[in-house]
C-alpha cells in the first residue's frame, strides 16, 4: 500500500512540476475554494478562530469572506510548493522578493559565523523559507519537521525538501544531529512557532494559548540572534520573505526570560496576521484549552 501511495504521489508531483507556476497557482486556488464547501470540519475551525479573533471588529460576512480566501490561499500554497521545490533560483526570482535581509548578521573576524534563529509561521508558501540561503550562501539553512504517520506520504514530502541544500531534521529522532550542526556556527534555523504546543500559556491575537518555547530556548542556549521571518503573498504565485526587527534575547547584560521573548515573537506574528488575515493558517486549532 505504501508503494502504491508513493508511486501515485510521484505521478501527481511530476505533472504539477511540469506545468507553469501561474497555472498551478490557479488550480490550487480552485481546489482550495472547493474544499471550503466540502470540508465542514475545517471550515468550522477557521470560522470559529476568525470569529474569536476578529468578531469584535469584522462582520460575519467579512469573516466568511476571509475564511473562503484562506482556503483558496492554502490550496494555492500547497500546490505551488510542489512546483517551486523543483525550480532553480534564477527561475524562481521573478516570483520571490526578499525584504529586510540586511538585518541578518554577517560573519566577521571577531565573532566568526554566528547562528541565527528564524521564528517562522504558516504564512503563504512557507516552504520558501528554505530558499534563504540562495541569497545568503554564507548561511547553512536548517529546520525541523515532524514525520508523518503514513510512510509513503512522508517519503513524498521529504522528496520535495532540501533540494537547495537546506537541512531537515526530524524533531524526535534527529535533535542530536541538529545540535552538532549548530556547534559549527553559520546556521540559520527556521522554527515554526505558531502551532499548539505544551509550553508557555501566552496571549496571541487577544486570547491565551499554548506557545512553544523552542525558539527562545535555543537562541539563549546557543547565543543565537533571533528574528521573525514572514512569507507574505504579494499576488498570484508571487511571495515576499520579510525579516522583522531583531527580537532581543538579553537586556541589561542578562538573559531575558523565555516567556518574555516568546511574547515578543507572538506580537511579531500578530502584526503579520493583521496585515493580511487570509495569509495565515486558520484551519489549525491554535487555541486549545
Amino acid at each position: 500500500m505504501n508503494s502504491i501511495i508513493y508511486n501515485l504521489g510521484r505521478v501527481v508531483i511530476v505533472v504539477i512540476q511540469w506545468l507553469p507556476l501561474g497555472l498551478v497557482a490557479r488550480m490550487g486556488r480552485m481546489g482550495g475554494g472547493l474544499v471550503f464547501y466540502l470540508d465542514a470540519r475545517h471550515r468550522r475551525v477557521a470560522l470559529k478562530n476568525l470569529g474569536m479573533c476578529f468578531g469584535h471588529e469584522k462582520s460575519r460576512t467579512e469573516i466568511a469572506t476571509i475564511a473562503r480566501e484562506n482556503f483558496r490561499r492554502i490550496g494555492e500554497n500547497y500546490v505551488c510548493l510542489i512546483k517551486t521545490s523543483a525550480m532553480g533560483f534564477e527561475e524562481l526570482k521573478p516570483h520571490l522578493e526578499f525584504v529586510g535581509f540586511e538585518k541578518l548578521p554577517r560573519p566577521d573576524e571577531e565573532t566568526g559565523s554566528q547562528n541565527i534563529i528564524a521564528a517562522i509561521g504558516h504564512f503563504g508558501n512557507f516552504e520558501l523559507y528554505a530558499r534563504i540561503q540562495d541569497i545568503r550562501p554564507d548561511l547553512q539553512g536548517a529546520t525541523t519537521y515532524r514525520a508523518l504517520k503514513q510512510p509513503g506520504i512522508n517519503r513524498l514530502m521529504q522528496s520535495l525538501r532540501g533540494t537547495n541544500g537546506c537541512r531537515f531534521f526530524e524533531r524526535k529522532t534527529e535533535s542530536g544531529c541538529l545540535r552538532e550542526l549548530m556547534s559549527r556556527g553559520g546556521v540559520i534555523i527556521g522554527l515554526l512557532v505558531d502551532q499548539h504546543s505544551t509550553g508557555l500559556r501566552a496571549p496571541f491575537l487577544g486570547h491565551d494559548c499554548s506557545t512553544n518555547l523552542a525558539a527562545a530556548v535555543l537562541a539563549l542556549r546557543y547565543d543565537c540572534k533571533l528574528f521573525s521571518i514572514i512569507c507574505h503573498r504579494v499576488s498570484l504565485a508571487k511571495w515576499q520573505l520579510e525579516v522583522g526587527e531583531r527580537i532581543q534575547t538579553h537586556a541589561n547584560g542578562s538573559a531575558r526570560p523565555s516567556k518574555e521573548i516568546m511574547r515578543d515573537v507572538n506580537l511579531a506574528l500578530e502584526t503579520a496576521i493583521r496585515r493580511d488575515p487570509a495569509n495565515w493558517f486558520w484551519v489549525h486549532r491554535r487555541w486549545k484549552n
